[in-house]
Parts: structure tokens; sequence; C-alpha cells
């Protein structure tokens, strides 16, 4: 990690010790000796390294200084060298039969062997290689990387005996981050800093994986001259696999800013490639023995193993993050929920696989946002880039402002963007940003500790290094790695798999909706015409009865009406039978106004089937205008008492009574209307129907056939009382609510439940159309109810849901479709109205709003 100075060259800092210096450290000796073993180079002291009385001459034998059996053996191992990296090394050996034992390395330099002399430790050997086992065995128990890291540094350390071991990756663009660090506890930290890639240039970084071992024993000792300068070709000697050599002063200088007196680094090689390295440094002079050493190098590549386990591992839990990716996207998605409403949920699992600060969804025109991410304005000013990008491939930047200058405007939330393309025309993106590198980076140390400057200047320190790699990165986030961008990719697919899923659905849908069309306009052709006969009918047979143009028009106009209320009742559950009682209801309504407490109906509560309820309602209504006209109903003290049975065979029997009314005589001229009482239930539904004229009152029964009729147990519904008159629900004022907020999308629904609501009591009604006025409007008030329609537009009311369930304001959805009812715990509504609702749909929400 070599300090960076403008004023100063780092780009050949080592290369100098390899190529120019010639020089080894003073702990030890070296020899260059060619293939008849004739002295070639040697170091200024190798005599007093061995001992010899004598200078051992450059063109000398290796034998005139060396016992026979070390000269053997040194033979031997080096014929044991097949590779141009390979080192061989031997333990106690006493080179020169004095006893004195050293530890020798021998490599090979283009046509020379060099032998690296140093003094030995004895019995240092096999308790250094003793002391791996347990290391090892506690390291192999470690899942995490992270963990792992942390672990060995402490291992190392102990081991070493050193006052700090740091664990330094390198990242994509070759800049430099100490992962992890073991210390003494009065240092200050170095965790987390990061280095330029000028800190450790690109030849050092080669050296390191051919050579994965570089000690400094003594920052401030002088190194040793190897003599002469160059090999008799004239060429500087290549030290590249040497453990001697001496290393550049720009590099001294870098430690002794530092405080460091001894330092040594040991790879971490990964597939062929320099994943890192353990950087120790010691803050006095440390002589580690070489067996010690060896050891350590064992360590680094036992590690190395280990490191490239857990990185597998992590790598296969990467894969399974994607996949749980995957599996929510088709569950929710693919399930029927909007892209857009479910990708913003999905952000934290995506999180755990593609770390991130903000994410943009952008799907059929419709933008999302989420944590640190430009607003709508400023992502639409760089669509059309985006839109000029391949569409089958994701597009991944550190510096997305470097392809779109536009992206300037919003550098301080976003620099780096990862954008998933998940459609071809119109292009819908999924975006993942990252803040700039220097926003998420904090220095690790004591920024205020005073600087030591050399002759090299004062930006050879960690700090002002760190400082250097601000500079290099401004403008830069955290690159994408291989293992997120292949994520990203399998996102995309998954994405697209469901949006042609979603597709080939809709397609199949919108054929199944035109076949229903189809069908409805079939069927509501036969209706129409059905109906438009009938009317035909009611007004030739009318014609006939009326004696003047305003009867003729009461008596259609009151046919018509009635056929129209009959109508509105079965349809407004989907034609689906209906009540009775209602049908009753609106008759009494229409025609005896303030006479409707003289007309009592007893009985269980029944349901109609649509193709026999318009029959009974124009009974009914001749009924009922009969009575108004002629019977008990015509004048101030009648009644009338309507009975509903049940016979035997679960068909309705409906009895007729009249009473107190004036003297009833059996019709001479049999008209339409005593038709349609007479012949109506008998010839179009095979049921019965029996009328009385008595003076006393008319009385009449009517039976329809069980398969027209569905019972329901007593308690009643629908604003009718089952044993009683017939009445209207009406809220307890108290009960009332002052302020209803009401979001519905058609002015027509609108109008007419903003009137009802108004009618019934609630002070204030809140109208809103959309979503942002909705939101806006509780912003401004809180009111103490509201009724939200789903579906608006081309948007639901999930959004205004959130902010009243935050506020604690009760809610009811709105909406034609049924299944919504299987999400309303999960919406937070209080109940459902079906569309389309009516006044005693009202009534019976505004009576439970109080309640909740």
């Amino acid at each position: 990690m070599n300090g960076q100075e403008t004023q100063v060259d780092l780009s050949n800092c080592d290369r100098e010790p390899i190529h120019q210096l010639g020089k080894i450290q003073g702990f030890g000796a070296l020899i260059a000796v060619n293939a008849d073993w004739f002295v070639s180079l040697k170091s200024a002291n190798l005599e007093a390294m061995l001992g010899l009385e004598d200078e051992l001459e450059i063109g000398s034998r290796l034998s005139d200084a060396m016992d026979r059996p070390a000269l053997e053996r040194l033979r031997s191992n080096t014929a044991s060298l097949t590779d141009t990296d390979q080192i061989e090394r031997l333990f106690g050996l006493d080179l020169t039969g004095s006893g004195k034992l050293f530890d020798c390395a021998i490599h090979c330099s283009g046509n020379y062997t060099i032998i690296e002399l140093e003094p030995h430790a004895a019995g240092d050997v096999n308790r250094q290689i003793a002391l791996l086992r347990p290391i090892m065995a506690r390291l192999d128990g470690l899942e995490d990387t992270v963990d792992l890291l942390s672990q060995a540094a402490r291992q190392l350390r102990a081991s070493l005996d050193i006052d700090r071991v740091m664990v330094y990756r390198f990242h994509e663009d070759l800049s430099g981050e100490v992962v992890a660090e073991a210390r003494r506890d009065d240092l200050e930290a170095f965790h987390g800093l990061r280095y330029p890639k000028s800190d450790i240039p690109a030849q050092a970084r080669e050296l390191y994986k051919r050579n994965r071992f570089r000690i400094i024993s003594d920052v401030n000792e002088e190194p040793v001259a190897i003599e002469p300068g160059q090999t008799p070709e004239g060429e500087p000697l290549d030290l590249s696999m040497s453990t001697l050599r001496a290393v550049s002063p720009i590099h001294i200088e870098y430690l002794k800013n530092m405080g460091v007196g001894a330092s040594l680094s040991i790879s971490i090689v990964i597939n062929g490639k320099l994943w890192g390295l353990f950087a120790c440094h010691h803050y006095s002079s440390k002589i580690l023995p070489y067996s010690q050493r060896t050891a350590a190098e064992l360590f680094s590549e036992l590690f190395s193993l280990m490191l490239e386990r857990s990185l597998s591992r992590e790598r296969a839990q990467l894969r399974e993050a994607g996949q749980v990716v995957h599996n929510r996207l088709m569950r929710d998605i693919a399930a029927g929920t909007p892209l857009s409403e479910s990708l913003p949920l999905l952000t934290p699992v995506i999180q755990q696989v593609i770390p991130h600060d903000g994410s943009s969804v952008f799907i059929e025109d419709i933008y999302d946002q989420n944590g640190a991410a430009p607003n709508e304005e400023e992502f639409r000013a760089i669509v059309p880039m985006l839109n000029s990008a391949a569409t089958s491939r994701i597009l991944a930047s550190d510096a997305i402002a470097e392809r779109a200058p536009k992206a300037e405007r919003f550098a301080d939330r976003a620099v780096g963007a990862l954008v998933i393309p998940i459609s071809r025309t119109p292009r819908d993106y999924l975006v993942l940003w990252r803040r700039g590198l220097t926003q998420t980076v904090t220095w690790a140390g004591n920024p205020e500790k005073p600087v030591e400057y050399g002759p090299n200047g004062a930006r050879l320190t960690p700090r002002k290094s760190f400082e250097a790699w601000q500079k290099s990165v401004e403008g830069r986030s955290s690159p994408w790695t291989e293992g997120e961008l292949q994520v990203a990719d399998g996102l995309r697919v998954t994405l697209l798999e469901i949006i042609l899923r979603l597709t080939d659905d809709a397609v199949k849908e919108r054929a199944k909706s035109q076949a229903q069309q189809e069908l409805l306009i079939a069927e509501l052709n036969h209706r129409v015409r059905n109906i438009l006969n009938l009317i035909r009918g009611l007004i030739s047979q009318s014609k006939r009865e009326a004696g003047s143009i305003e009867e003729f028009s009461d008596i259609v106009g009151g046919r018509i009406t009635s056929l129209a209320a009959a109508h509105d009742n079965i349809t407004k559950g989907n034609w689906a039978a209906a009540p009775l009682r209602t049908l009753i209801d609106s008759e009494a309504q229409a025609y005896l106004d303030n006479k409707r407490d003289r007309v009592s109906v007893e009985g269980p509560e029944v349901l109609v089937a649509p193709e026999a309820y318009t029959v009974l309602a124009l009974v009914i209504h001749e009924m009922v205008t009969n009575s108004a006209k002629y019977g008990s109903l015509s004048d101030s003290s009648g009644q009338l008492d309507i009975e509903i049975e049940r016979d035997n065979d679960h068909s309705l029997r409906l009895s007729w009574r009249e009473s107190g009314g004036p003297p009833v005589k059996a019709p001479t001229r049999r008209g339409f209307g005593s038709t349609i009482i007479e012949r109506s239930i008998p010839f179009e539904l095979e049921g019965e129907a029996d009328v009385d004229y008595k003076l006393s009152g008319l009385h009449a029964r009517f039976s329809i056939p069980a398969r027209f009729i569905e019972w329901r147990s007593a308690g009643g519904s629908d604003g009718e009382e089952p044993n009683g008159k017939v009445t209207r629900r009406d809220p307890p004022p108290g009960d009332l609510p002052g302020s209803v907020l009401l979001v519905e999308d058609s002015m027509i629904i609108a109008l007419d439940t903003e009137d009802c609501l108004k009618e019934l009591g609630v002070r204030q009604v809140i109208t809103e159309s959309t979503v942002a006025g909705a939101l806006a409007s509780l912003e401004r008030q809180s009111p103490e109810l509201a009724i939200l329609d789903y579906n608006l537009g081309n948007e639901s009311s999930e959004k205004v849901a959130v902010a009243l369930s935050k506020k604690g304001i009760p809610f009811w959805l709105a909406t034609g479709y049924g299944e919504m009812a299987d999400r309303l715990d999960e919406i937070g509504a209080q109940g459902m109205l079906t569309k389309p609702y009516g006044r005693d749909d009202l009534v019976s929400i505004l009576g439970s709003a109080k309640e909740s």
C-alpha cells in the first residue's frame, strides 16, 4: 500500500528492488551461481554471514566455501526446481561444517540459481507447523466470510506476535479496502479505509501473485548491495522470487510516516487472481525466522482455500436469494397484483441480494420511487437515454451521469444505477440506485492526528491516501459485482416471464370478456324485445280501459313504473332473487303516500326469482291501484292486511284482505287490470290466483310455485320488518358521523351517494375522484368515516386506505367485484359495499361508524 504524491512517480516503485537497486535486507545473505556452480553474484555481507575468513571471490567454485554434504543437498533440491516461480526450502543446514546452522531458500532466476541464507532458529520449524492445525481448525468452523476474515486476522496476529494485522481486499476497480483488522488496543483503527489503485501498482500486484510473501524486518536498516551490480551478461538480477530483496525507498518512507518499524505482506490468491493481502505492521523492528514465515505462507495458501469455499457458499446463497425474489414475484405479481404496486414491496428482499440505496419503478408510464432516487421529473429526463440502450440487457454503471448528463441533477442522492428493462415497447424499467462512494465510506481513524512530513511528502500516510482515493472516486458509486449482475439478469428474466404470462392471461381474458359480452348483448337484446313487447301490450290493453288521455297516461305510467321498480330490485343483486317485501314497499310508497301505515305485512321473509318477480310486480301494482281507487285504501278508514305463508311444498301463498273500506262490487266489465290479476300467475308461472269480491272488502289468494321461491330465516332485511307494517330504516341521529370522505370516480354515483348521505343527516360530505385528491384532502382534514371506490380508472384506492388506517379513520370499500371480500382484513376496511348500493346500505354503515 504505497502512498501517492503528485510530485512523486510511484509507477515503478516496485520495479526498483527487482531490477535496479540490486540490494537485499541485511539479516540474510545471497549467492547467485551459474549452471556449473561458480559464484556469479553475491551480497556484500556474505562472508560475515557464513563466518568465512577469506572473501568468496566472484568466479570461484561454491564448493571452495561450503561443506560438501551441504552442497550436495543444495544441488539435490535445485534439481527439483521445475517451475520458474518455485522455491525450495532447507532448514537447519550446516553450510560450512562449523556447526552453525542456516535456513536456505533456493529458486531460479534466468540462467542462475539464487541461494538465500538466514540464521536458523533451532527447533522452530516443527513448532510453527504444529501451530497451524488448531488455527485452521478454528477457522474451518466459520461459515460467514466476514467472521472468517476477522478471525483469520486475529489468529495470524497471535501466531506472529505482531502489533497489527489487516486483511486488505481489492475491488473490481483495483482500489483496496481494509475489510478486517486485529490490532493492539492503543492503535487507531484502519478498518474500513479505502485506497486508490495507484497505491499498489500493476506490476506489484503481478508480483504478489508470483511471490506470496514480502517482509521488511527493519525500516531503518540500510539494505545490503549485491556485487557486482549486474550479471556477466550485463543485465540486472531479477529478484522477483527473492524473500530477502529490498523494497522501494518510497514504500519505506510510507511506513515511516505511519510509525511502522517492520512489516510483512502475505498474498491471498483465489482462482489465480489476487483477491487481497494480509498486511502486517509492527511498530518496532522484528525479524521473523524463516520457519515462522514459511508457516505463515502455508497459512495463506490454506486460508485462500477456505476463503474460496466461503465465497463459493456466498455465491450459492446469492443464487438462492435470487430464487426467493423470483418466487415472491411469481407468487405476488403473477397472482394478479399490479407490477407497479408489487415491486416496491419487494425492495427489502432485493436489498438482501443486491444492496442499493434507492429504487425506481417505471411501468406503463407510471413512476414510483423509494429511498435515495430521482423524482419523477428527473427520471423522465433520462428516459430517452435508457430507451436508446439494448432491450435485452441490463445497464450497470457506477457513474450514470457519464452516460446521461441530465443525471447530474440528482447526483446528491444517486450516482450509480442498475437499470433492468422489463419490457420492449413501451419501455418499462426497474432501476436500483446507489449513492456516491464518498457518501457511504467514512474515515475509520482519527482525522485530527498530526502528520509527520518526510522527504517524499506528507501524503504517504493511510489518511492522505484515503483522501486521494476520495478524489479519484468523486461522482462514483461502489461498482455492481458480477454476482449482483447475474442476480439482476435473473430478475429481468423473471419479470419478463411474468409480463408475458400476464399478457397471455390478458389476451385470454379479453377473449373471454368478448364472448361474455356477445352473450350479454344477445341476452339483453332478448330481454329488451320482451320488455318492448310487454310495454306494447300494456299500452294496447290500457287504451281500451281508459276513458281519457289523462287516465290512459296515469294507467300506463303506473304500470311501467311498477315494472321499472321490479327490474331495479332484481338487477341490484346482479339479476338475482329479490325480496317480496321490497316490492310491496315500493308500491305502497309510490301510490299510497300517507296511507302506508294502513298496510300491514305479516309472515316470513321470502325472495322471488327474477322471472317471477316482474309478473308478481304487475299483479301487486294492479291490486294496490284498485284498492287505492275503489277498495279499502280509497277512504280514510280502510285497512289492507297482507299475509305471507309457506306451504308444505315450500311454495309461496300470499293472502290479500281488505277491510273497513266502502262496499265492494264485482266488476261488470273484465278489464286488462283484472286480467293481469287473475290470469298472469297461472299463465306464466303455473301458479294459482283466486279473487273474491266480498261486500266487506276484496279477498284474494295467490300461490307461487316453490321453484321461484327462496325462503329466509326470521329476522328480515332490506329495510322491512318481518312481521308488521312496511317501513324504512333510518340511523339514530346521535350515531351519525359529522363528516364523510367519499372517493368515487363516477359523477352520477358520487352525486347520488352525496345526496343520500346529506338526506340521512350527514353534515359534510367531502367528494374526491382521484387518489391524489383524496390524499390531499386527508392532509387538510380528518373525516369521521370514508367510503372508497376501490377501482378509480387506472389506479386503485389502496394508498388512500393506508392513509386512513394510519389516521385511525374507519372506511368501507365500494366495489362491484365480490372477490375483494377476501382482502378486507389485509386492506384494513370495516366492510364492503357491493355496487350498486342504496340508501339502506348507507344507513347500515352510518350506524356502525360510531361503534367502530
